[in-house]
């Protein structure tokens, strides 16, 4: 079984992760664009050109699935990905867990970038998920951009200047850029408010691992011999796992099957 994953950068590994932890016998492409990145402020149109570069890259390894581990892409880009590769590859995309976090009642913020903070896409489905729910959407400049460069002093920058702008007794956090679950924990304590609950935080990776499972119809299993089967492509590229990714527990997990690091 092979799964492949597209992003601008390393937003891909939480749920290259999640898929090994599902289905440790996958083999795993991870199709990226550092060149390009971020994909945020680009054009739709531009969006869409760089997403199915990277998708054409990890197609000729022969994919079982294509995951889409990009909010921002999965916006622009699914209907192209969708006509040129189904139904002979099923590609998923990725969706913020507003309806999961909002289930249960609020308050609720939703951690985004700047371009989605405030985007018809998210709005709508704020409408269609969080009705009744007090709902905060947070932009986060350059949050994504910090983690892609593992710069610790960036990161926490822009975490708590996130933070200053989410309002006090939360219930839940959505993380709505696959790039922010790799710092997952550190959002949590920066929102976290001593003598309250923990704060929720629902991220993309587990749904959109365990959704491609279902596409090509395969099971979990968890307990499955590992697979030492892992492919790098950067900016189309054959490459090794970027030097950044081993910040990052995610990233540390996958390098068993990968060449050292450059």
């Amino acid at each position: 079984m092979k799964i492949a994953l597209i992003d601008s950068g390393l937003g891909l590994l939480p749920a290259a992760a999640a898929v090994r932890r599902l289905r440790p016998d996958a083999s795993l492409i991870l199709s990226s664009d550092p060149r390009s990145m971020p994909w945020g402020p680009r054009t739709p149109e531009d969006v869409t050109a760089h997403a199915l570069a990277c998708a054409r890259a990890a197609a000729g390894h022969r994919p079982d699935a294509l995951i889409v581990a990009c909010n921002t892409a999965s916006v622009h880009a699914l209907p192209a990905l969708r006509a040129e590769f189904e139904p002979a590859l099923p590609v998923i995309g990725t969706v913020p867990a507003i309806k999961p976090a909002t289930a249960t009642g609020g308050p609720v913020a939703i951690w985004a970038t700047p371009a989605t903070t405030g985007s018809a896409y998210q709005r709508g489905l704020i409408a269609d998920f969080a009705e009744g729910v007090v709902t905060t959407e947070v932009a986060c400049p350059g949050l994504a951009d910090a983690v892609e460069r593992a710069d610790e002093r960036a990161i926490a920058a822009a975490i708590a200047a996130a933070a200053d702008g989410t309002p006090g007794g939360i219930q839940a956090l959505v993380l709505g850029c696959t790039h922010y679950e790799l710092v997952a924990e550190r959002i949590r304590a920066a929102v976290q408010q001593p003598g309250r609950h923990t704060v929720a935080l629902h991220g993309s990776a587990g749904a959109v691992a365990a959704q491609a499972l279902r596409r090509i119809g395969a099971e979990p299993a968890p307990a499955a011999a590992p697979s030492e089967g892992l492919t790098v492509i950067l900016s189309g590229d054959e490459a090794v796992l970027p030097s950044a990714a081993l910040a990052y527990a995610e990233g540390r997990a996958l390098t068993a099957a990968s060449p050292a690091p450059r």
